[in-house]
């Protein structure tokens, strides 16, 4: 396989975006014009209203759809259908690339969870011993032993979503994408999960992670983008830069006003859409 990468992470650039636009059937735009560097071993989080295009932009980094106009690069190499076309890069990109989609019910297939969490490193020609391994790392990790020989069906939303990155962080990626990993969970499944995200980031691998859980935003972002609904990056910076920014965050529908009377007066108070953040450097 191909040696990406080495060295400082800084000087590795994983992913490349130039002038990238990208519409639907040829006529709903989803990306305009995007500009994205992102380095191995970053933390990216990518936030936005529902329709600012980070679900398409998380899909063309995986390689599941390819730019209409500009240019993608994996380690200074075109992503387009051609490339993948070639078995040898598609395999080792599936090996370094990981996705977990916003919809666990994409993912999860198999009969059981465990045949289901297995199926990506067989297909890769892991050993099985390694497999089993790794199974086992990950089983303790997101607590989900007695979920095994279960079939998927009977599981909660937080149940299959934890099935889903163990099916994931299984192949052993050293890039991780996720989409809404924490969309509806609940606060110590959400814990569990930022915790292995940050785990694995420790460990060397980059986290790209789309959400509108903006509580969970300043653990998981080195660069937090914000897509705005003409489908392009209309800010970055760090968490503190983003989530400090108040005037931003209403102008993309990422924070609403909540006006409530007290004693004869009518106060108005900022409420994010999901969890709430707290500068602890204030």
């Amino acid at each position: 396989m191909a040696d990406y990468g080495g060295g400082n992470y800084m000087d590795n650039i994983v992913f490349e975006l130039k002038d990238v636009y990208f519409s639907y059937l040829g006529k709903f735009p989803a990306l305009c014009g995007l500009d994205i560097k992102i380095n191995r071993g970053q933390k990216i989080s990518i936030i936005g209203a529902n329709g600012s295009g980070k679900s398409t932009f998380l899909q063309m980094l995986d390689g599941l759809i390819f730019a209409d106009k500009g240019s993608v690069s994996f380690y200074g190499q075109q992503l387009n259908e051609k490339k993948f076309n070639d078995c040898k890069f598609s395999q080792d990109f599936r090996s370094k690339v990981g996705f977990i989609f916003q919809n666990s019910d994409v993912q999860l297939f198999c009969p059981t969870v465990k045949e289901d969490i297995v199926f990506g490193p067989l297909q890769l020609g892991v050993e099985k011993d390694q497999i089993k391994k790794r199974l086992e790392k990950l089983c303790a990790a997101l607590k989900i032993e007695e979920l095994l020989e279960r079939p998927v069906y009977q599981l909660s939303i937080g149940e299959k979503r934890k099935v889903a990155i163990a099916s994931t962080l299984i192949i052993d990626p050293q890039i991780l994408i996720l989409d809404e990993p924490t969309a509806g969970l609940d606060p110590l499944t959400t814990r569990n999960i930022v915790d292995l995200l940050i785990e694995e980031n420790n460990a060397g691998k980059t986290i790209i992670t789309a959400t509108h859980d903006l509580h969970i935003v300043d653990e998981v972002s080195d660069i937090v983008y914000v897509f705005g609904q003409q489908r392009s990056v209309v800010k970055s910076g760090t968490a503190a830069d983003i989530l400090n920014d108040l005037a931003l965050l209403q102008e993309n529908n990422l924070v609403h006003i909540h006006s409530h009377r007290h004693k004869g007066r009518v106060h108005i108070h900022p409420h994010l859409h999901s969890g709430h953040y707290v500068d602890d450097h204030q």
